[in-house]
Order: C-alpha cells, then sequence, then structure tokens
C-alpha cells in the first residue's frame, strides 16, 4: 500500500511538468534541458513570467526552460531520487541564467523610481541598497550554469501539490530568507535543513542570505558566464 501511495504521489508530480517544447535549441556541450534529465521534477520558472521581483518577464527567457550544466543535472537527480520514495520531490524556480538576464537586474536595480514590487520583496530593504547588501550584482553564479534555485514539494492525500513552509518566499530580499534566520520559526528552519542537507550531501553548497540558491561543488565552469536565452 505504501509503494502505491508514493506512485500515485510521484504521478501528481509528473503531472505538473509541462510537455516538451517544440522551441527548445541545441545546447552547449555540457548543458542539458532538466526536464529531460529529470522527467518528474517540477518547474515554475519566475522569470519567464511577471511574478517576480522586477515584476516582468526578463530577458532571456523566451522559451522558459530550465537548463544546468550536465554535472549539476546528475547530482540534482540524485537529490530527486531521495525524496522520491516519501511523495516528495524538487520544484525549480531558477537554473542557468543567461547574463543578459543578469543585465535586466541591474538596469531594474539602478532605476530606483520603479518600486512597485517593494511591498512583496523588499519590504525592509530601500531599494538604492540592494547592490550593496549583495542581493543585486552584475555578474550571477547562475550564468555559469551550475547553480539553482528551488525547494520541496510533496503531494497531499487529495492530490494537490504544496511546497514545504520555508518562511519566506521565493527572492525575499532580507533577513527572513536567510537559511538560518530566527525571524522564522523553528518548523521552518526544520524544513531549510531538509533541503539543505540533501542538496549538500550530494554536492552542492549553499548560500548564507538564500535558503532557496545552491552551486554545484564541482562546476565544469567556474570562470565562464554564459549568454546563450533558454
Amino acid at each position: 500500500m505504501k509503494k502505491l501511495l508514493n506512485a500515485l504521489a510521484i504521478m501528481s508530480l509528473v503531472a505538473t511538468v509541462p510537455a516538451a517544447a517544440a522551441d527548445r535549441h541545441t545546447l552547449p556541450d555540457g548543458f542539458v534541458y532538466l526536464d529531460e534529465a529529470i522527467p518528474d521534477l517540477v518547474l515554475e520558472l519566475r522569470y519567464a513570467t511577471s511574478d517576480n521581483f522586477v515584476g516582468q518577464p526578463i530577458d532571456g527567457y523566451r522559451h522558459a526552460h530550465a537548463i544546468l550544466s550536465a554535472p549539476a543535472a546528475t547530482a540534482l537527480a540524485e537529490v530527486q531520487a531521495a525524496l522520491r520514495p516519501f511523495g516528495a520531490g524538487l520544484k525549480v524556480f531558477d537554473a542557468y541564467r543567461p547574463q543578459r538576464a543578469v543585465d535586466h537586474f541591474v538596469r531594474w536595480g539602478q532605476d530606483i523610481g520603479d518600486r512597485q514590487t517593494k511591498p512583496d520583496y523588499y519590504p525592509g530593504v530601500a531599494k538604492a541598497d540592494l547592490f550593496r547588501e549583495g542581493y543585486i550584482a552584475s555578474r550571477s553564479s547562475h550564468s555559469r550554469g551550475s547553480t539553482v534555485d528551488l525547494t520541496i514539494v510533496y503531494s497531499d492525500p487529495d492530490g494537490s501539490l504544496r511546497e514545504l513552509d520555508m518562511g519566506s518566499r521565493f527572492d525575499f530580499f532580507g533577513p527572513e530568507s536567510w537559511p538560518d534566520s530566527r525571524r522564522v520559526t523553528a518548523q521552518q528552519r526544520a524544513n531549510r535543513a531538509l533541503l539543505q542537507i540533501l542538496m549538500t550531501a550530494h554536492g552542492f553548497a549553499s548560500y548564507p542570505q538564500e535558503w532557496w540558491h545552491f552551486t554545484f561543488a564541482g562546476e565544469p565552469y567556474p570562470d565562464s558566464y554564459f549568454d546563450f536565452p533558454n
């Protein structure tokens, strides 16, 4: 019975993954599409939509594909495999990020007058301080192809998909998003710890200001910043 419930839970995860798009292009050597490498991965690529801190789709996310270096994708598949027996899995918010997207973030950050997303994403930080405090930079590890933003999801008995409660939303700029923040509950910190333990056990390094952000320690392109679209 337990195996059946697990199978049903994974089926509900698979059902949320979009079908392969006809517009995908040949990737540079060493990169893979995540929905091909991990078919039951849940994708919610926020930068292909307006549901992000900029408030509009971001340059370079025209086709909304999740891409990662092959070694990082292999390690991520191991994390997914560890969660699968429990009827749980990973949801990816962002993976490889073209440099043109980072440039878009920088332009937005320099436009001090545009503060429409401040209440939801950075209520406690002045927009003029986002660069100084490290929330925006002209270079991102995502552009090297081995960094991923993600959380854990599970299937309720009724089949609905839920995220573990991490205490702050993805891309929230503030101390509440630090993995060990005391501004969230003990249960929320435990949920973050579970994600960290799983990711670090499979070769990823965490980032001290964002509970969702992990870089594959053995990244194959540590000095390269790519700009091919996804």
